[in-house]
């Protein structure tokens, strides 16, 4: 199939903005996967801000950071992502979020829609102008639908002046594929 599901196209998105010396957030850094992805894009002079509420999950992103030589590049916060703003305070060039709950956690420890939409007017604040928020929102299951739905009901509210706020999503295929929420920082 040539068109990318969400996570991919979130990939692409970010490899187009962030360049070595970046400061970029993690939002939701479950498993580690996107966090090296994005250490890997800032490079050994930028910096990247990995949040979540799993003890577990910060201890699975730190291994898999050392393995590959990129944890002197990363800063692991045990917090929740709605309080990014106390932890980052330098401007950022991409916030990413994998929303829905850990791949091989508890479901019941996952995402909200009410600390999200906060995580999200939060990262406009440190965006750098024309910086991006993207968000692979992965709904189903035991809460994702509660969650969508909440996002997508607010997201049309950021103030089209300052963030340009775009949509992706296959409508055929089976077993809700995640969708791609990107928003661009204007002024």
């Amino acid at each position: 199939m040539i068109l990318q599901q969400a996570l991919a196209q979130s990939h692409e998105y970010a490899k187009k903005v962030v360049r070595e010396g970046d400061t970029v957030i993690d939002a939701t850094c479950g498993n580690g996967h996107d966090t090296l992805f994005l250490a890997g894009l800032v490079g050994d002079s930028g910096k990247v801000y990995a949040f979540d509420i799993q003890k577990e999950a910060l201890g699975i992103t730190r291994k898999r950071l050392l393995e590959n030589g990129m944890l002197h590049r990363c800063f692991l916060i045990p917090d929740g992502h709605q309080n990014m703003h106390r932890y980052v305070n330098q401007p950022v060039k991409l916030v990413l979020f994998n929303l829905g709950y850990r791949p091989g956690g508890d479901h019941s420890i996952c995402t909200r829609g009410e600390t999200t939409i906060k995580a999200v007017e939060t990262a406009l604040n440190l965006l750098v102008v024309h910086g991006l928020i993207v968000l692979v929102i992965y709904h189903g299951g035991d809460t994702g639908f509660e969650e969508r739905d909440y996002l997508l009901k607010a997201l049309p509210d950021l103030n089209p002046k300052k963030a340009a706020v775009m949509m992706t999503s296959f409508i055929n295929l089976p077993n809700n594929p995640p969708i791609l929420v990107c928003i661009e920082k204007l002024g």
